[in-house]
């Protein structure tokens, strides 16, 4: 093969490498599908923070409802660029509500990203319209006291579990629980007509553990969980022990970490 015929060969294949080139490129950087409700990536499953806000009979003082809000906005804060945060109540009817439908992933803040690539004003910009004020607009008002005559905590856990945005799919799952952990449903009640007999009158944890198992399956297993736990008048320290000491043996057998802060 003459000189001139290897030259043009080789121009040949070169030009098939730097087209292949292009075509992966125009492939590989694209940019990603996002939904355009919750902004998470589409066909991903990002890890999943909740917030749980009880309502039933739980009374908020305002000292108490501006460190729950803080709370909140630490745990949006804390959030990696693509990690979903949700809110739900527990309302009067003892169902959880995904409060104004907020159940969105952390598009990034403009402190979050590489300024070579993206401008952090836009991207700011973009984050206080699509996450931070329609935070601020899901909270007014879940601080107000409730009347309901039943508080299914546990069950609400277990429900959150079952649904597919949160199932054991989801990786590192976290569930931060706002409540005074007064259960009150036919799997058992805090309440009766003495307190003096609360501790012998809350069932044995492995049979709330199991009546949850059979009933919603291992839902719960490996969720991270943090409770701040409300204080409310007319119940001493002893009694708040006992009911905090029964929950996390309850938690512990279902495969749940439990983090307690007094409230």
């Amino acid at each position: 093969m003459r000189s001139k015929d290897l030259i043009g060969f080789f121009n040949i294949l070169v030009v098939i490498g730097v087209l292949g080139a292009i075509s992966y490129a125009a492939v590989m950087l694209q940019p990603a599908e996002y939904d355009s409700e919750t902004l998470c990536l589409a066909d991903e499953q990002p890890p999943h923070v909740v917030v749980m806000i009880d309502r039933t009979e739980v009374i908020y003082t305002p000292a108490q409802a501006g460190q729950i809000r803080q709370t909140i906005i630490d745990a949006r804060n804390g959030l990696e660029v693509g990690e979903r945060l949700s809110v739900f109540e527990l309302n009067h009817r003892g169902e959880i509500r995904n409060t104004n439908r907020f159940s969105v992933c952390n598009p990034g803040r403009g402190d979050q990203i590489n300024p070579l690539y993206r401008n952090p004003q836009r991207v700011q910009a973009r984050y206080d319209a699509l996450f931070e004020r329609p935070l601020d607009q899901a909270l007014e008002g879940l601080f107000d006291l409730i009347d309901s005559p039943i508080t299914p905590l546990l069950e609400s856990l277990a429900e959150l579990g079952t649904r597919p945005e949160f199932d054991r799919t989801t990786p590192r799952r976290r569930v931060v629980l706002i409540s005074d952990m007064f259960q009150n449903t036919r799997l058992y009640t805090v309440y009766g007509w003495t307190r003096q007999d609360l501790e012998n009158r809350l069932p044995p944890p492995s049979d709330v553990a199991e009546a949850i198992r059979e009933q919603y399956g291992d839902v719960l297993w490996g969720v991270e969980l943090d409770v701040y736990y409300v204080d409310q008048p007319g119940w001493n320290a002893r009694e708040r022990a006992i009911i905090r000491a029964h929950w996390r043996e309850i938690f512990r057998e279902l495969g749940v970490r439990d983090r307690w802060t007094e409230f």
